[in-house]
């Protein structure tokens, strides 16, 4: 899917090509840099403003360039803006994920109750509801109902330039406004002006507002309210009807099916004529309607005034109160504080009761264990603990034949992370039979020159059977991590076992891995097939293979296989940076080959988690922005935040992209990981699988602490307990402060926090009543010895030209 040359706007600017003209860009911004300096120093111009004016001087590279380098062109920029990657610098590089492969085209917001299985679908143009999808891709769901504007009776959103992209309600609350401008025909009533004088009057604009209501006699049925108004203009008409349009009258202000139940229900202000219902509209008016994706029985229930703000208000408390039992974080971006919110909430929608299913209403809505618990696990780490000790079980349950020791180590995982995130001994007991089966998995019978386990699939789309360096440091990861988990548990038998075992893993794991990397590539390349053909994929997206080992080479290096501090350590992460493998810091993949609909060239970013977590382990905080905010800018739709698993980069139009069977409840889990690693991080750093580091704000953009800026954390769960602080920029009087809530459940060993200024500021001092604590290089400082509540003043100078 190529670009639509000159009518792409984004695409018609000066450009810095690939290679070596992008190396000659870096030499002019470091000059540039220079030059800047020298400004500050002699005629007292601020400093970030010279570094942006001097930004401005380096032209963006081209999607076409980006997509031929192997560099991330895009990210190293982003990376050397002033104070890091910002969604400002991604925003205006592509237009955004708006189209599916559907007859609908436009994406559909999932709209249900909590945890309900039964969902409706609003079409994101404001088209209709539940409408068919078409392609096997999709599920038929409910009764398609359309909505038309207008004398004409026009489709709502039949013209892209014309919709708005949805609103959630505050930002992040699923009731979704969608405007379209329709003007209304001058000649619609013959109604011609004699003097020819044209006729001066605003153009009508149709507003829809929607949303599933949560009332528990209605809300398994997912039953949708509608309220359509004019937002613009002197007179509108608004149309409803079954799509296609039926012949079959209302009965009672009801649409019903063949079997007289009540599939769409009208308020009095609707009359039916033409296959339809329609409602004339003035300025400030509005009719409702609700529409049941499961049909009502008739006359069960009515739209009497006032019912459509009831249901509205009761919806709004409770999500609210759902919102309200997670961690609670402000930052100085709306978009950011938003953006939690409304994650958790598309995540409680996709649960269906017990089961974290990957999608809705279409191919994906089944368990898978890999992006299922990656799910759970978000969850958990935003506060939901109880509720992951529900949907955890059915993915550990689960299982696909070909992928049983994949599997085992990422059940063995999860497992793990929920109890170091509870400490509750008495749950992980009753657990006993579910990870007895797992790690008993992992030390079946292996073979006897190499000690590996039976060949597997690639991977769940590529089945071709190989000894996977995926599966294999997963599993010995999982054995690792669970005998600290065993000796507490008092699991002597079984801990004796699994240390044992491991112990003879690791170095037979390792001396396959090194009689197998290929040394021909900068740095080492080191395949997935273990003793196999695999040779460096380079660029990694040229083939499917190669874009398959760029999201599975993520597990091993989630797995910390390699001693910390290595140079083997960072050779899959290297390699992923250097040769294709990200674009604006989320994972790509591609493939000539796989000519897919969604284009040869997308990013998957929902498998690149654990990398960008590493980048903070190894504390490289701006790859780790770059990611955060390329997803947030091109991972997700505008304003609804909606995730597919993967996107095309090639844009459709000037309007937007394609990406694949949204929503996605990994990409979801994806971008609030990271948020909250960005805040707070707990980590095995010695490597003997128990946590032991508690690092505060090691990851935040500087801009959230810019003069006058916050950040906030209430109850913000850990491995060690709960967590909470506020810290307050105060730049103009030389100044932060904070004051810290540190968990009391568990003492970690070390607790280090760090304040990132905006560039050009640093720490002086930092004090704790009346003592000064150390400030390292990296501006953190320790609060090891400390307890309870703390309250800190940090002195603050700009940094010495």
């Amino acid at each position: 899917m190529a670009l639509h040359g000159s009518k792409n706007k984004r695409d018609e600017r000066e450009v810095v090509a690939s290679g070596g003209k992008f190396y000659f860009a870096s030499m002019l911004f470091f000059f540039l840099h220079v030059v800047t300096s020298l400004l500050v120093s002699l005629f007292g111009v601020s400093k970030c403003s010279a570094q942006e004016v001097a930004s401005q001087a380096i032209k963006n590279p081209t999607l076409s360039e980006v997509v031929a380098s192997k560099q991330d062109l895009w990210g190293e920029l982003a990376r050397r803006q002033v104070d890091g990657p910002s969604y400002e610098f991604f925003d205006p590089l592509l237009p955004p994920p708006r189209y599916v492969h559907a007859d609908f085209r436009f994406y559909p917001l999932v709209l249900c109750g909590p945890r309900q299985s039964t969902k409706a679908r609003l079409i994101s143009n404001g088209s209709g509801v539940n409408l068919r999808g078409g392609s096997r891709s999709w599920k038929e769901i409910g009764t398609p109902i359309a909505f038309r504007v207008g004398p004409d009776e026009f489709r709502f959103g039949g013209l892209t330039d014309r919709v708005s992209h949805p609103k959630p309600l505050e930002g992040w609350l699923p009731i979704y406004e969608i405007t379209y401008r329709h003007p209304y025909p001058v000649e619609s009533e013959g109604l011609v002006p004699i003097d020819q004088r044209p006729t001066k009057r605003p153009a009508e604009v149709y507003r829809l507002e929607a949303f599933a209501t949560t009332d528990p006699s209605l809300e398994k049925n997912a039953v949708v309210l509608v309220r359509l108004s004019l937002a613009a203009g002197a007179r509108g008409i608004v149309t409803v009807q079954f799509d296609p349009a039926s012949d079959r009258p209302p009965v009672d202000r009801e649409l019903r099916n063949d079997e007289g139940e009540a599939v769409a229900i009208f308020d009095s202000h609707w009359t039916y004529e033409r296959r339809g219902m329609h409602a004339k509209l003035g300025p400030g008016q509005a009719v409702t309607l609700a529409i049941a994706t499961t049909p009502l029985p008739a006359n069960s229930f009515s739209m009497k005034p006032g019912s459509y703000d009831e249901h509205r208000d009761q919806t709004i408390a409770t999500w609210r109160s759902i919102v309200d039992q997670a961690m609670q974080v402000q930052v100085g971006e709306s978009r950011i504080n938003d953006a939690w919110k409304n994650l958790i909430v598309q995540n409680w929608m996709l649960l269906q009761q017990d089961r974290m299913f990957y999608s809705a209403d279409n191919q994906y809505e089944q368990l898978y264990v890999a992006e299922g618990g990656d799910a759970v696990r978000a969850m958990v780490d935003w506060g939901y603990e109880d509720l992951g000790k529900q949907v955890l079980l059915p993915i550990v349950d689960h299982s696909r034949k070909g992928l049983e020791n994949h599997q085992a180590g990422l059940k063995l995982h999860d497992m793990a992370h929920l109890y170091w995130s509870s400490r509750d001994p008495t749950w992980l007991r009753s657990q006993r039979s579910r990870w007895e089966r797992e790690l008993s998995r992992l030390m079946s019978p292996r073979s006897e020159n190499d000690f590996l386990l039976p060949k597997e699939r690639y991977c769940g789309d590529v089945s071709t059977q190989v000894h996977s360096l995926s599966v294999e440091a997963k599993g010995w990861r999982a054995l690792h991590d669970w005998v600290p988990i065993l000796d507490e548990l008092n699991e002597t038998t079984w801990k004796a076992k699994v240390d044992d075992y491991e112990r003879k893993l690791r170095p037979n794991l390792l001396s396959a891995v090194m009689r197998s990397v290929r040394r021909e590539s900068d740095p080492p390349f080191i395949p997935l097939a273990l003793l196999d053909r695999e040779e460096p994929h380079s660029p990694i997206t040229a083939t499917r293979i190669g874009s398959y080992w760029n999201l599975l080479s993520n597990f091993v290096i989630g797995s910390r296989l390699f001693d910390t501090g290595s140079p083997e350590e960072e050779w899959l992460p290297r390699y992923i940076e250097n040769h294709g493998g990200l674009c604006m810091g989320m994972t790509r993949s591609g493939g000539l080959e796989h000519g897919f609909w969604t284009g040869s060239e997308r990013t998957n970013p929902l498998y690149g988690t654990r990398y960008v977590l590493d980048t903070l382990r190894r504390d490289e905080p701006d790859r780790a922005l770059t990611s955060f905010y390329g997803m947030l800018a091109h991972g997700f739709t505008r304003e609804t935040l909606v995730a597919g698993e993967a996107c095309t980069l090639n844009p459709v139009d000037e309007h937007g992209r394609f990406f694949y069977c949204p929503p996605n409840s990994a990409g979801n889990a994806h971008f609030l990981t990271l948020l909250r690693n960005l805040l707070v991080q707990d980590w095995d750093i010695d490597g003997d699988g128990k946590p032991e580091t508690l690092r505060l704000l090691y990851g935040t953009s500087r801009r959230w602490l810019r003069d006058g800026q916050s950040i906030r954390i209430q109850k913000g769960p850990t491995s060690f307990g709960p967590v909470s602080l506020q810290v307050d920029s105060d730049l103009s009087h030389g100044k932060v402060t904070a004051v810290v809530d540190l968990p009391e459940r568990n003492q970690p060993q070390e607790i280090r926090m760090r304040i990132r200024l905006p560039e050009g500021w640093q720490i002086a001092q930092v004090l704790l009543g009346t003592k000064s604590l150390p400030i390292a290089k990296d501006q953190s400082f320790s609060l090891t010895d400390e307890k309870g509540r703390l309250h800190l003043e940090l002195k603050v100078l700009p940094t010495a030209n």
